[in-house]
């Protein structure tokens, strides 16, 4: 039995030195849960249609969920109810068709569009069977200033393209530069102060810098006003000339005066032999009378002496 004992000893003696090396851990603190994702800021637009077409322009700036509203009045006789849906950029929009009531003397279509980006945006139309229709055109403010005419500078100098948000329009957030190189917009950076370019922006209005132009600095060049939930563009024609272009049309001018010049001066020479030449013949004919005239004398006189 002594042995028995000691050997349960032990073993129990074991089972506590290896239950002092195994690690227990604590479940911690359970992590609170996501916030949740706030839902985009609604805006409401209502419009009251009254039997003519009527376009709505809305400028958005950030992702919202927008409510379109259309009201109208109905013609005569008023249905009870009539078919109503809704497009966008001219296409329907699927499971858009529903049975508008009559109520209160009207008819009205209500929808809600989640404008998240660019893409979202354009033309949202609500359709009154095929009698009326309400236009929603959704675009980020537009810069008004366009210019018509190029800016012209010569190789070698610098250039200052200005672009600029009419008030009272939003401010963008930021603005951007673009090239045209024929295929795509490139973007424009502006790297340092040893760069060609140079980009400069002051909330509403931002210009861009060409130094030491060169004749493929030629072209169109665009100025990009950065909103939330997407970039309105606006163009300008850059043109670079050399030093020698604006004398092209002079050098052509007194080409043309030469030539002028040349071609009086070749007429009138022209004129002045064929003067000569005809006053030469009337001498040379004067004098053949003349002689004519001497010999007929001396006959009539050598007539008279025979008679004699």
């Amino acid at each position: 039995m002594p042995f028995s004992w000691k050997h349960q000893f032990f073993h129990i003696f074991l089972l506590l030195v290896s239950c002092r090396h195994i690690k227990t851990k604590t479940p911690g603190p359970t992590p609170p849960p996501l916030a949740p994702i706030s839902p985009l800021p609604t805006a409401d637009r209502s419009v009251v249609f009254k039997g003519e077409s009527h376009t709505e322009k809305l400028e958005v700036l950030n992702p919202v969920s927008l409510t379109l509203e259309c009201v109208w009045a109905g013609n005569h006789p008023k249905l009870p109810n009539i078919t109503g849906f809704w497009k966008k950029d001219g296409e329907a929009i699927e499971n858009s068709h529903l049975t508008v009531q009559l109520e209160n003397d009207q008819y009205l279509i209500k929808r809600v569009f989640n404008i998240v980006n660019e893409e979202s945006l354009g033309s949202y139309s609500c359709i009154f069977g095929n009698e009326a229709k309400v236009d929603f055109l959704l675009a980020a403010p537009h810069i008004a200033e366009v210019r018509d005419k190029p800016i012209v500078s010569y190789v070698g100098d610098s250039v200052v393209i200005p672009c600029k948000m009419e008030e009272p329009k939003p401010k963008p957030n930021t603005w951007k530069w673009y090239k045209d190189n024929g295929t795509a917009k490139e973007q424009i950076f502006a790297a340092g102060k040893l760069d060609r370019f140079e980009i400069k922006n002051e909330n509403g209005y931002t210009k861009l810098t060409v130094h030491n132009l060169t004749e493929a600095d030629s072209g169109l060049y665009y100025c990009g006003a950065v909103y939330a939930i997407a970039t309105t563009m606006s163009h300008v024609k850059l043109k670079v000339i050399s030093i020698q272009e604006p004398l092209k049309p002079f050098i052509a001018i007194m080409v043309e005066v030469i030539i002028l010049v040349t071609a009086i001066l070749l007429y009138e020479r022209s004129q002045s032999k064929k003067n000569s030449t005809a006053g030469n013949d009337v001498n040379t004919d004067q004098s053949h009378i003349q002689v004519q005239e001497e010999n007929s004398l001396e006959e009539n006189s050598s007539m008279r002496q025979r008679k004699i």
